[in-house]
């Protein structure tokens, strides 16, 4: 049969499974909006008001469900407006597939009108990209974004479709049952099999290290977000609970691990715990699992963990002795990697190791415990005991992101959405959009700083219009916290540009969107607000004023080793 190039692309989506995309229109892609409008019953738009807000949802929609996100854009500064979420996605490892589209293959290169180069500007921030310039190709190339996207350690592709393959009749032939979504679809093809570049360790190296981990007295699990990729929370656990090992998470590992478990430590890194910190300094044996060593965990690398030996297990070997030796490693689907692990693990008992760590857990700073005019620990926990366990946090970045994992329990995977490896201002509104979209019965519950959600106040347009019941909390400081805090501690508290002290009025500004809005100062106020926005199943803003002066404590000064750990300002 024959259809347009617009048609087969709604009719790839389809073969994907695909039926909620994110996106914006404009000129160059008008013919797959035409076919949108036409196929409005199998595939749902959702409008935002911003090009980046759009693939911060599609992002959003892929880390709460595990499928892959996907979001349209126009050419020129609808592309370009794609970049920040592209690489966001890219380096929290979050599969999403955008579709752009282009001018016309005989404008392109001659600085027409909203032309760019997107694949270009794109290429180190994506898994791959394509541009299509034979409208015959076109279904295999959506077909292959696709998997490639979501095959191996997972990532954004970029799928730049130029005006004139849009319009071009070209035929097509709809994929096998189960093909398309199937790395076997192009598993001839030599560059796509270097692309996903899928590894197995052998049973030797599996039994090399199960040898490490039995011998180890004093073991410590650092988990990061691959668990969660690879949907092995369970099998993290089981490890962890048979050989009695001490659970130190990540940023992106937060919710790989309950948070309330008795053998979890908290975060590790800058801003962790002394528990998580302290046992990864002491330990004999650190075990690395889907995690990427950043430089806001390791800090000094030539003191971290200094008298461990290392055992990494990941499925990308690029991150293998990438910012830190490993002892030995195994590269590999983590998943896989586990269950073939764990039957060789000995089962061993508490020991003294685990009663140190007990005894670090005790140890936290004395701001944890204040108690006035509203502190942030309190916003964090009142919301923590007042929703499901299945319940969706998402936060923008800053103070109020590393709060909410120090403070948030959570017990369940795909449940803590944050920007971790770019530290994306902008990030939170969009994902909870895409979260509450993705998952519409679930609480979406979205911590904000008021300098980030400046930054995407646009789209409490996008949320009244769609009716999604996201509860924005506002922690509304007055200044970019996180930045002031290293003013104060690094600058000689030269506040340059950092106090923001002028409007918006964040209540009255969810009143113009239709949304209701929640000035709090007390912590009686804002649990007040917040029952009332729970209960109301509607979207609200409650704009939470705590302290210019907040600080994030623990805290290791960048570059310095877990052993200069700071529990308040010296």
């Amino acid at each position: 049969m024959k259809y347009s190039g617009a048609r087969v692309v709604i009719e790839c989506l389809v073969e994907q499974g695909v039926d909620t995309v994110f996106g914006y229109p404009g000129g160059a892609i008008l013919n797959i909006y035409d076919e949108l409008y036409k196929n409005s019953s199998r595939i749902r738009h959702i409008l935002t008001a911003h090009e980046q807000g759009a693939s911060h949802a599609a992002d959003g929609y892929a880390r709460s469900t595990g499928r892959v996100g996907v979001v349209f854009a126009t050419s020129g500064p609808g592309a370009t407006n794609l970049v920040t979420g592209i690489a966001t996605a890219y380096m929290d490892s979050v599969p999403i597939v955008a579709i752009t589209c282009n001018v016309t293959i005989p404008l392109l290169g001659k600085d027409s009108f909203q032309e760019v180069d997107i694949t270009g500007i794109t290429m180190p921030i994506t898994k791959h990209n394509f541009i299509v310039r034979d409208a015959e190709k076109l279904a295999d190339t959506i077909r292959e974004a696709f998997i490639i996207a979501k095959t191996g350690r997972p990532g954004p592709v970029l799928v730049d479709i130029p005006k004139d393959i849009t319009a071009a009749q070209i035929e097509y032939t709809p994929a096998a049952a189960g093909i398309s979504k199937a790395a076997g679809f192009a598993a001839g093809k030599a560059n796509l099999r270097r692309i996903l570049n899928v590894n197995e360790p052998t049973d030797d190296e599996i039994r090399k290290a199960a040898d490490l981990i039995n011998a180890a007295k004093q073991p410590v699990i650092y988990t990061g977000g691959g668990v969660i990729i690879a949907d092995a929370c369970a099998e993290l656990k089981e490890l962890a609970e048979r050989a009695s090992i001490p659970v130190a998470m990540s940023l992106m590992g937060k919710c790989a691990f309950p948070n309330r478990h008795p053998l979890a430590t908290g975060m590790i890194g800058m801003h962790g715990t002394v528990a998580s910190n302290m046992a990864a300094d002491k330990s004999d044996l650190l075990i690395a699992i889907g995690t990427r060593f950043s430089d806001r965990v390791i800090g000094d690398p030539g003191k971290f963990a200094r008298h461990a030996q290392i055992l990494q297990i990941d499925i990308d070997p690029a991150e293998v002795n990438k910012n830190i030796p490993a002892s030995d490693a195994l590269v590999g689907n983590i998943k896989d990697v586990l269950g073939r692990l764990l039957p060789l693990v000995a089962d061993r008992k508490m020991s003294d190791w685990n009663r140190q760590i007990e005894k670090w857990k005790k140890t936290v700073p004395s701001n944890w415990n204040q108690k006035e005019p509203l502190p942030p620990r309190f916003l964090y926990e009142y919301v923590n005991s007042r929703v499901r366990e299945d319940a969706i946090i998402t936060t923008e970045v800053g103070q109020h992101q590393m709060w909410a994992a120090q403070f948030y329990q959570f017990t369940e995977p795909r449940t803590f959405l944050t920007s971790g490896g770019l530290g994306t201002m902008g990030y939170g509104t969009g994902a909870a959009i895409g979260a509450q979209i993705g998952n519409p019965g679930r609480q979406v519950i979205h911590f904000a700083g008021d300098g980030s959600f400046r930054m995407n106040c646009n789209e409490l347009a996008t949320i009244q219009h769609y009716k999604l019941p996201v509860i924005i909390i506002v922690v509304n400081n007055g200044t970019l916290g996180n930045v002031r805090m290293w003013q104060t501690l690094f600058y000689e508290k030269r506040y340059s540009q950092t106090t923001l002290d002028f409007g918006p009025d964040f209540v009255k500004l969810a009143d113009a969107y239709g949304i209701r809005g929640f000035p709090v100062k007390t912590e009686s106020e804002f649990e007040k607000a917040f029952d009332i926005a729970l209960a109301s199943g509607k979207p609200a803003v409650i704009d939470a004023a705590v302290d210019m002066d907040e600080m994030i404590f623990p805290m290791i000064p960048p570059g310095k080793p877990a052993s200069e750990l700071m529990l308040e300002i010296k």
